[in-house]
């Protein structure tokens, strides 16, 4: 007798884990949904801070370039003025900045080139 009560206490158990599983993991169920979106959320904002970043490096570059073109244009112009219009007087010419031809040489485009591989 003690084998029957043990073996119905046994199947009850097993169904009352059964049961208990079943209603208990919609909250485990809710919680590896969460941390699933939690962990796609981290990855793109990852990949926009990487984007930025990107950005920001591409914008450097660009700005760098141009500012380096703008200084070669007025030094272009400047000297152009100074060979075009030597005899003009200071205060008269367009351009007040007096070039030199190591200023020009010194401002030519180097050939080193940075690496492209940004943080």
């Amino acid at each position: 007798m003690t084998w029957e009560y043990t073996l119905i206490g046994l199947v009850a158990g097993m169904l009352i884990g059964a049961v208990v599983m079943r209603f208990g993991n919609s909250k485990l169920r809710q919680q590896q949904k969460m941390k699933n979106e939690l962990d796609k959320n981290k990855s793109d904002l990852e990949a926009y801070r990487r984007e930025l970043v990107g950005h920001f490096a591409r914008s450097a570059e660009l700005l760098d370039n141009m500012a380096r073109d703008y200084r070669q244009l007025y030094q272009h112009m400047a000297k152009s003025s100074n060979d075009l219009l030597p005899d003009l007087p200071l205060q008269n010419s367009p351009l007040h900045y007096r070039i030199t031809e190591s200023e020009v040489d010194k401002d030519k485009p180097s050939i080193k080139v940075p690496p492209r591989d940004y943080p």
